[in-house]
């Protein structure tokens, strides 16, 4: 395996993208969505990009990129189509030991960006190790549609439940919550009886035994 799957938390951490058309504006909307402070280098900016700017969200350098421009920073994005930029870049990047994407340039990055699925503070990251990025959006795209995205609209309730279990002190095995979190159980949350859900998932980990039979309607 070439890549190591991780998430960063990037609240507060400086990030920087080089670059300021349409793809730069999807980049930058992912790292003010998680919380990074992000810098925007580029002579010009779309529409998005300068909203973004003028209201605070983004600071915006309107120049070129330059040798010096990663010092601090935590990680870049480089969303040229600047063969000569995207190589200065990635060579500061590896001197500055800054983690680097370089858009479609899988040879200059020290990250790919996953494919992502979104569903409250569910996310699903795939990722074909940069073999085939279409590969990676048509999986994307085959999981949307699953069932299995059901159960992410219990994300908060199972988070609650986690935090009241331990509160308590209370060790569950993680095959408890495999156990635990039924089909009954998000039946129940879906048709708006959360408090019911909730309980039941609570009595199910408080009770659970291994081998125990445990509804799946």
């Amino acid at each position: 395996m070439d890549y190591y799957p991780v998430f960063l938390a990037l609240k507060g951490r400086p990030c920087l993208v080089i670059g300021g058309g349409e793809v730069a504006e999807r980049k930058v909307a992912g790292l003010l969505a998680a919380g990074g402070g992000v810098t925007v280098i580029s002579p010009s900016c779309t529409e998005g990009l300068h909203v973004q700017r003028d209201t605070g969200l983004i600071r915006w350098l309107e120049r070129g990129y330059q040798p010096g421009d990663l010092a601090g920073v935590f990680l870049a994005i480089a969303a040229t189509d600047q063969t000569q930029v995207n190589e200065a870049v990635a060579r500061e990047a590896e001197e500055r030991g800054t983690l680097l994407n370089v858009v479609d340039v899988t040879p200059l990055c020290n990250f790919i960006a996953p494919s992502i699925i979104r569903r409250g503070s569910v996310t699903l990251a795939i990722s074909t190790g940069a073999a085939s990025p279409a590969l990676a959006k048509r999986i994307r795209i085959a999981l949307e549609e699953s069932d299995a995205l059901e159960y992410t609209e219990m994300a908060d309730m199972v988070a609650e439940v986690r935090a009241d279990l331990r509160a308590r002190g209370t060790t569950v095995d993680p095959e408890a919550w495999q156990e635990g979190l039924s089909r009954e159980v998000l039946r129940l949350h879906q048709s708006g009886r959360r408090d019911e859900a909730r309980a039941l998932l609570l009595r199910r980990l408080e009770g659970w035994a291994p081998g125990a039979p445990v509804s799946t309607s």
